[in-house]
């Protein structure tokens, strides 16, 4: 994998300290459902702006996270080498979700305009709640009402109108002075 070529990598974990000797790691989940991450193989393993590809060969539950076994790596020491390492894949391996679902990357930099017209910003972050997501949306420098950012709940139907990727934009049902 080439340096240039990582616009469609998306960190999905990060490798932890060595476990026994044969050559495990811990392994850090950032996915949704923590288990997801050994869904997919190999793994893009990034170090200092530089990639390469492990496979995992298995792996288990340890504690309250996982341990992988790589083919690649046999012993202790060659493991120390990986710490801290990020795991990564590429966002082909994503699967298709299904009509009105999105991944969180898609909607960052989407336009945000009321179903009046108004231009909200451009969605600059997700933030999870207990109850629901929220849009993090950094307003426009000559915003009318002095926001600089604006947290809307992504509540499809009563908030969220319409995602239309193409366009890249987002229209709410949204008071432009919240």
């Amino acid at each position: 994998m080439s340096q240039e070529n990582t616009s469609s990598i998306i960190v999905v974990g990060k490798l932890g300290a060595p476990y026994g000797i044969k050559g495990w790691l811990k392994v850090h989940s950032f996915t949704d459902d923590p288990q997801g991450i050994f869904d997919f193989s190999p793994w893009l393993i990034g170090q200092q702006g530089k990639w390469q590809t492990l496979e995992v060969v298995d792996w288990r539950r340890h504690n309250k996270g996982f341990i992988a076994k790589f083919a690649q790596i046999n012993d202790r020491d060659e493991a120390m080498a990986y710490t801290h390492a990020e795991i990564s894949m590429d966002s082909a391996q994503l699967p298709e979700l299904p009509q009105g679902e999105f991944y969180w990357r898609d909607l960052i930099g989407m336009s945000v305009v009321t179903d009046k017209g108004y231009s909200l910003g451009t969605v600059d972050d997700l933030m999870e709640t207990g109850s629901n997501d929220v849009l993090v949306v950094k307003a426009n420098s000559k915003d009318a009402f002095g926001q600089a950012e604006r947290l809307i709940p992504f509540l499809t139907d009563s908030v969220i109108k319409e995602v239309k990727h193409d366009a890249r934009e987002i229209t709410v049902d949204w008071d432009p002075g919240f």
